[in-house]
């Protein structure tokens, strides 16, 4: 608990899946939506599943989805997609800065 109010959105999410467990869908998909908000993946596959099944509300999940991809693309840069294809390409060694 004391991990999520401090943000880290996995134990947001998990905060999420005891709520859920517990009975409290409410307050389960709040918790899925902070952390999906930050980007955290899984939380927004859930809160999809959920409005699939309609627990979660057209608008709940269209603010999550916004608010996700906005997390996604303030990560974005330059140097990370050329990381991203290095790593991919096995050239990592290339871009460490002590060799």
């Amino acid at each position: 608990e004391q991990a999520s109010i401090g943000g880290h959105f996995k134990a947001r999410h998990n905060l999420g899946v005891e709520e859920f467990q517990n009975g409290r869908i409410d307050r389960a998909v709040k918790h899925w939506i902070i952390a999906a908000t930050t980007g955290d993946d899984a939380s927004l596959d859930v809160i999809k599943r959920g409005y699939g099944q309609g627990f979660v509300g057209k608008e709940d999940y269209a603010a999550a989805l916004r608010a996700h991809q906005a997390a996604v693309n303030e990560t974005k840069s330059p140097q990370r997609e050329a990381a991203r294809v290095a790593e991919q390409n096995g050239e990592m060694s290339a871009l460490d800065p002590w060799k």
